[in-house]
């Protein structure tokens, strides 16, 4: 097993050797549109998985799919000249689904947006079922504490009950 912070470095090189290689390399006009967007390696430094996302529509996937995989022998090859490990990684490529998942997010906060823009301005509008504040008005006095002497408090009742609940 080797050091995961010497995985990710060698997965950053293979990232960048594949970008360049389809660039240079590949003769095929499918891979225009791709761009590597990210590449993981094991542990183990044998398999490396690129990520890809490809500009178009979904013929255009398909079309870049069937590229990448027509040119994973000149690839691999290009990546086994460019790095320096014993074995030459195997290469899997996946393309990258943050841009559609990234979209579907954007779509539900301008939907969240909208509902709250509806809800604001149903609120701007609404006024209180009762009073502003009921607990204020007729019938509620404010006691102040000024007002208030120990010596208005009739004991008799609370000894009466200790009595009886000492008994």
């Amino acid at each position: 097993m080797a050091d995961p912070a010497r995985a990710a470095k060698l997965a950053q090189r293979i990232k960048v050797v594949v970008a360049e290689a389809l660039g240079r390399r590949v003769k095929d006009p499918r891979v225009e549109s791709i761009t590597i967007t990210d590449a993981r390696v094991t542990n183990d430094l044998q398999h490396a998985t690129i990520y890809y996302t490809v500009f178009g529509d979904e013929i255009a996937h398909a079309d870049a799919a069937r590229a990448l995989e027509k040119a994973k022998g000149v690839l691999r090859q290009e990546v086994g000249r460019n790095i320096t490990v014993r074995l030459t990684p195997t290469l899997e490529f996946v393309a990258d689904q943050i841009p559609v998942n990234a979209s579907n997010l954007e779509e539900l906060l301008r939907e969240a947006k909208r509902r709250d823009a509806e809800v604001a301005a149903l609120a701007a509008g609404a006024k209180h079922a009762g009073e502003a504040d009921p607990y204020k008005g007729e019938g509620s006095e404010e006691i102040d504490e000024d007002d208030f002497d120990e010596e208005d408090i009739d004991l008799t009742d609370d000894d009466e009950l200790d009595e009886d609940a000492n008994r």
